[in-house]
């Protein structure tokens, strides 16, 4: 069943390319790099110690999942509810998915860090708390796509909840600034200087790039998978 006059008619054959995915081999070699380049060649923090290493996998996995993945969660469902386009749909389950998965990471590998520069586990902290609540958030956003089984009225209601998330990326973003937290405010993107030496700082960089090009290697990937689903259910159907 078609879900808007503007979409085309997915086909297994657009979507199935078949082969080796070199995309996401590149983008796991870029991962396995930038981890050697953090423990061997970055200089460890003097006040931390190798658990400064964290943030090599921490903050860059939070800006893919919080500015990156689920802004493309808010933005797609916002054009789906304007166009009817069902491709923009498929591509906001894509990241919610992959948004869910990039957050895990950052809750996971928070304590860690958290431990060691806090000396707890954790904290009710403003950013942690609110993160936790987008996390729960996306983890509804799939658990109502899974509970309804009409195509129209799935995506419209997942599309209102995905456009709603946007206004949490700003919110978690502000929290250093709106409240007492145990974040630090900026560090690279300071307005005078990054507080990180320029081994650091570019350790860091490679590290963001790497794993955007792995946001983009899975969304390729479930979008892909996506197209097939809906191809298939559509000729069981007619």
């Amino acid at each position: 069943m078609s879900m808007g006059t503007t979409s085309p008619r997915p086909t297994a054959s657009a979507a199935d390319e078949g082969g080796m995915d070199w995309l996401l081999i590149a983008a796991v070699l870029a991962i396995a790099a930038v981890v050697v380049r953090a423990l061997l060649y970055t200089p460890t923090d003097a006040m931390q110690g190798v658990a400064q290493k964290i943030l090599y996998l921490h903050a860059p996995t939070a800006i893919v999942g919080l500015y990156l993945s689920c802004g493309l969660v808010a933005i797609s469902s916002f054009m789906f509810l304007w166009l009817k386009d069902e491709r923009l749909d498929r591509i906001a389950e894509s990241s919610a998915e992959l948004t869910v998965v990039f957050l895990t990471v950052v809750l996971a590998t928070g304590p860690m860090w958290g431990k060691t520069a806090w000396g707890t586990w954790w904290v009710w902290d403003a950013r942690l708390t609110s993160t936790v609540f987008l996390w729960f958030l996306m983890i509804s956003y799939l658990v109502l796509r899974g509970a309804i089984d009409e195509p129209q009225m799935r995506a419209r209601l997942a599309g209102v909840v995905g456009a709603l998330s946007v206004a949490l990326i700003p919110f978690i973003h502000l929290t250093v600034y709106l409240f007492r937290t145990m974040h630090p405010q900026p560090v690279v993107l300071k307005p005078s200087a990054p507080s990180m030496s320029s081994q650091m700082l570019s350790t860091f960089g490679l590290s963001t790039l790497a794993f955007i090009l792995l946001f983009v290697a899975l969304l390729r990937l479930r979008y892909r998978w996506a197209t097939m689903r809906d191809a298939n259910a559509e000729r069981m159907a007619s």
